[in-house]
């Protein structure tokens, strides 16, 4: 059962979790209750890069954007929590993935219409950083944009705990040299990564980001910290 705590103006802090998501009281309970008990425990499975403390905040990330754009809260929240679940195939197609598992899911025809759950999986189908076309909907923009946790240390720890997590065999030199590339090819100005809410927060943390990444010598320094407190070796 979800824990529900009144904050003021009928809205609720769900507790459970640890998903300190606001809802307002256009929300619907039972919903959020299917998906924290049935939905977001999935992430318990995936890298430190995308576990359960990363879906709670792109939904609160979504939920926040939603409220800007006047978009459907249900959905925000549908999407948000969905996105991710196709990394329990491969990661490359982890976006198409996650939205064929939003579509089969027969049990939120509960709360949405046929044409509502599509719009769902083409906004997950969206939401990865390196798609090729801008995302379908405003459903598409807010997950992908809630998604980017740009500030500059989280995007450098991340990257550091996906290749700890997933070359163990690398020094520390190889780790280095695999988060330059990765941070030019999607980070830097010529990067695949693209925002589409323009003076979001997320668009000041690239900027910021960005700056670090034209000073390699700033940023090894950066790197060191954060590999030592990751792995416990130099």
């Amino acid at each position: 059962m979800i824990l529900l705590a009144k904050v003021r103006n009928n809205t609720y802090i769900c507790k459970n979790f640890h998903c300190f998501l606001m809802i307002n009281n256009t929300a619907s309970l039972d919903l959020v209750e299917f998906v924290e008990t049935q939905i977001l425990p999935r992430y318990a499975e995936f890298d430190k890069a995308h576990n359960l403390s990363h879906v709670t905040r792109v939904i609160r990330n979504s939920i926040a954007l939603a409220r800007q754009t006047g978009a459907d809260m249900n959905m925000v929240y549908v999407v948000a929590a969905y996105h991710d679940l196709g990394l329990s195939g491969p990661r490359a197609i982890h976006h198409l993935t996650s939205g064929k598992i939003l579509m089969q899911d027969a049990r939120l025809k509960r709360w949405f219409s046929p044409e509502q759950i599509k719009m769902m999986k083409e906004a997950v189908e969206d939401h990865r950083a390196s798609a090729s076309h801008a995302p379908r909907s405003i459903y598409g923009k807010i997950v992908a944009e809630a998604d980017r946790d740009l500030a500059p240390e989280t995007v450098i720890r991340r990257t550091v705990q996906f290749g700890l997590a997933n070359y163990p065999e690398m020094d520390r030199e190889g780790h280095w040299r695999r988060f330059c590339q990765h941070m030019a090819e999607k980070y830097s100005v010529n990067g695949y990564i693209r925002l589409w809410i323009h003076g979001s927060e997320s668009e000041r943390n690239l900027n910021q980001l960005r700056s670090l990444i034209v000073n390699p010598t700033e940023m090894r320094k950066v790197f060191d910290k954060i590999f030592l407190e990751e792995s416990g070796t130099l």
